[in-house]
């Protein structure tokens, strides 16, 4: 899988079909006097902000898509049936969100409640008018305040197809979308042969948000849970860390965004620089952020490093194949003073890491409204904040079909006020997709960086050196 902007999908034009999903009731179950199950933290705060971006007209919109590809001419049928097996397997896909007496709860329709109506859009003319349809559908298509929650479609030609997926955040993380690209490419080879589809238990991502909610619900700022957090807190100045380099933005605005991708290292080179992380004691994900902390300090950044780091919160169990937002975004912290050496650094990133591991179980907006409620109230982060984050997607369930399937995921937000990175390896190399602010001191900052973050992890991946 690769993570790129939209406009850079190579897609063939063709034969565009949509399903469009509907329910076999006239509508959904009437509110109840208190919902049948809460949402969770994330999901209330997404749909929170959404309500009060709807209300003052604030342009603020984000979306999450996927495509991948089906050889040979298309199985319609069968594409249809492995769509609507997908909706069906994943609750949190069925589900509409309502507000009542303060809290966010799910009211869902049962698999059996759901269809799909298809929809023959038209013929694209050429690979930019279809980038053009799918960028203005997916933002057009996607509502957090209304179901459904989702748009799916093909690009139908004689010999392929391309399916396309798009998601609001509500009800998906990165880490689901090589786990939809794996039911639908799985189901749908099965069911072109009449066979079952197969596929492995995926747990419901509204008994997790449910269970979570009822267990921190009454949480409160002066809990000693919260001691990881406070003392980072306590070092950095505040809850959020800033991003060091200068962006032109202003306090309280958001501006449109850039969508950037590039190749950092080719297979091999990827493969020597885990060799040396690992002969250093630290794995991959630790020498790119060690990577990344250098490269800010040398281009005017400090030498402590801080950053909001998001973590996967499927664990082993029944969440592997689920859908949903498993996302905690905890604080990391480490040194990168000039006097370090990469095992150093590396030692620095890895007892960091240990540490947050440590303390990960308690919710990053429970803590931001406890800790930073003056922030908690925003529909943004205050400024520029500090991000990482990486994805293997070579682990993904599926992922060693990749090749095969040339799975794609695109990462759109209408608007920032800083800049995110988000790292990840394929079976090409290491790539990093960015989404900052349209300004020009962003793009001029953001362009000498990158050159220095390249710089710097190319002389890691050949010497072993910072």
């Amino acid at each position: 899988m690769l993570q790129i902007p939209l406009a850079r999908l190579d897609i063939e034009p063709g034969h565009l079909v949509e399903w469009n999903l509907r329910s076999s009731r006239r509508r959904l179950p009437a509110p109840r006097e208190e919902p049948g199950r809460s949402a969770s933290f994330n999901q209330d705060k997404h749909f929170a902000v959404a309500q009060e971006a709807r209300e003052v007209n604030d342009p603020l919109s984000s979306w999450i898509a996927i495509t991948c590809e089906l050889p040979g001419k298309l199985d319609r049928p069968a594409l249809e049936a492995a769509l609507l097996l997908f909706v069906r397997r994943h609750e949190v896909l069925r589900c509409e969100f309502r507000r009542l007496a303060g809290d966010l709860g799910c009211e869902v329709l049962g698999p059996d409640d759901i269809a799909l109506e298809c929809a023959d859009v038209g013929i694209s003319g050429s690979t930019a008018e279809l980038r053009s349809y799918l960028a203005d559908r997916f933002e057009k298509g996607i509502d957090t305040l209304s179901w459904p929650l989702l748009v799916m479609g093909a690009v139908v030609r004689e010999h392929s197809s391309t399916v396309y997926l798009c998601f609001d955040h509500i009800v998906s993380d990165g880490m689901s979308m090589p786990n939809a690209v794996n039911d639908i490419e799985t189901a749908y080879a099965a069911l072109s042969r009449n066979g079952e589809a197969g596929l492995p238990a995926a747990g419901s991502y509204l008994d997790f948000g449910h269970e979570q909610r009822r267990r921190y619900l009454t949480l409160g700022a002066d809990d000693d849970r919260l001691a990881y957090w406070k003392a980072f807190i306590a070092r950095n100045g505040g809850f959020f860390p800033k991003f060091p380099l200068e962006l032109g933005v202003e306090p309280g605005r958001t501006y449109p965004t850039v969508n950037e991708s590039e190749k950092l290292l080719d297979d091999h080179e990827v493969g020597v620089l885990e060799t040396r992380c690992r002969d250093a004691g630290g794995r991959l994900f630790m020498g790119l952020l060690a990577a990344l902390a250098v490269s800010l300090r040398r281009s005017g950044g400090p030498g402590d490093y801080r950053c909001l780091m998001p973590v996967s919160e499927r664990g082993r169990g029944s969440w592997t194949h689920s859908m949903g937002w498993f996302v905690n975004t905890m604080p990391l912290e480490f040194s990168v003073a000039e006097d370090k050496d990469f095992p150093e650094v590396l030692a620095g990133v890895r007892a960091g890491f240990t540490e947050m591991m440590r303390n990960i179980d308690i919710p990053f907006v429970k803590a931001w409204e406890l800790l930073a409620p003056h922030h908690f109230k925003l529909r943004s982060w205050p400024f520029p904040v500090n991000f990482f984050s990486y994805m293997d997607f070579r682990k993904c369930p599926g992922g060693e079909h990749h090749p095969q399937w040339r799975p794609t995921m695109h990462v759109w937000a209408s608007r920032s006020n800083g800049i995110n990175f988000w790292f990840h390896r394929n079976a090409t190399g290491l790539y990093v997709n960015s989404i900052y602010v349209d300004t020009e001191e962003a793009r001029r900052t953001t362009t000498a960086f990158r050159r220095t973050l390249t710089g710097t992890v190319t002389a890691m991946a050949r010497s072993g050196t910072l």
